[in-house]
């Protein structure tokens, strides 16, 4: 009888995510076990623990999930995950702390499929600002988006200080450039969408970044989008189940929450399928996410 597909949910946090434990018995896990508070250092013992119970030939019936809620922290446990493989003995590895991997992805797969739907262009050169750049769904955004050519900004909405250090970490771990841009006023705020030709929102839940001034003043605007379904909007005016509409700002198009979540879950439980359907074990992480976000897009 073939083995039970079981998934080790590792979370440096205090608790595990119901959402993420949900997501993962219904892609078709039979079992999902929780592990809180775990440290980066820990990794390496719990995932030789998993792969030295089962056989070789086991090994891809189990999975280890990364959560938490740090990029930086959830990429250096994927990595001790798996560095601590001992071939033939292996597993299945993916990463999404707080959902940001499949929900960056899924805003970016939009992004893309609007711009060239709506406008023929590419996201190579556009103008983007990405306010709430201090959360990891900003980070991960970023980073795919300067991946893919874009000229990017973090906004942060303290000051400049940790958005700075945010796009250090993405220069050092990728080697990619994203600028830092201070929005903790009405007015940076305002000097900061003028030019932007993308402006995606991705603060926390059920507080407004832009008004409506401040966004009917970006001049260049094609797409504006927000991952807040909490109301109120991130950015006023811009409905949750917007998809690609305009919002009565030249030809600017909106992308709303929903339309951004429908495309971060389907992603999420393909990713936790894809685990469970995998003849050899497989490492996932946002860019794959993002393939498959796009692939989603698409369809």
């Amino acid at each position: 009888m073939p083995k039970p597909h079981i998934l080790h949910m590792l979370s440096p946090l205090k608790h595990t995510s119901p959402f993420d434990v949900n997501m993962a018995l219904d892609a078709g896990f039979a079992a999902v076990l929780p592990y809180s508070q775990v440290t980066v250092e820990e990794v390496v013992g719990l995932v030789q623990d998993a792969i030295f119970s089962r056989a070789p030939q086991d090994g891809v019936r189990t999975g280890v999930f990364i959560g938490g809620k740090s990029a930086i922290v959830a990429l250096d446990m994927l990595e001790a995950a798996k560095g601590a493989m001992v071939p033939p003995f292996a597993l299945s590895t993916f990463a999404d702390p707080a959902g940001s991997f499949t929900t960056g992805a899924a805003m970016v797969a939009r992004v893309e499929r609007f711009l060239d739907e709506k406008f023929k262009r590419a996201i190579g050169g556009t103008e983007v600002r990405i306010f709430g750049g201090t959360g990891v769904v900003a980070f991960c955004a970023a980073v795919l988006l300067a991946q893919e050519g874009a000229r990017v900004s973090l906004v942060g909405y303290d000051g400049k200080e940790r958005v700075a250090a945010a796009a250090a970490d993405i220069k050092k771990r990728f080697g990619l450039s994203v600028e830092a841009a201070d929005g903790s006023t009405d007015e940076r705020k305002a000097d900061l969408v003028r030019d932007a030709e993308v402006i995606l929102c991705s603060g926390r839940a059920g507080v407004q970044i832009l008004s409506r001034r401040q966004i009917e003043g970006a001049r260049r605007l094609l797409v504006a989008g927000d991952v807040n379904a909490v109301p109120p909007s991130g950015i006023e005016g811009l409905s949750a189940q917007e998809k690609g509409g305009g919002i009565g700002i030249g030809e600017a198009v909106g992308i709303g929450a929903y339309a951004i979540g429908d495309l971060k879950y389907r992603t999420e439980a393909g990713l936790f399928r894809r685990m469970i359907e995998a003849t050899e074990p497989v490492a996932l992480d946002f860019r794959d996410a993002f393939k498959l976000a796009r692939e989603l897009a698409a369809a």
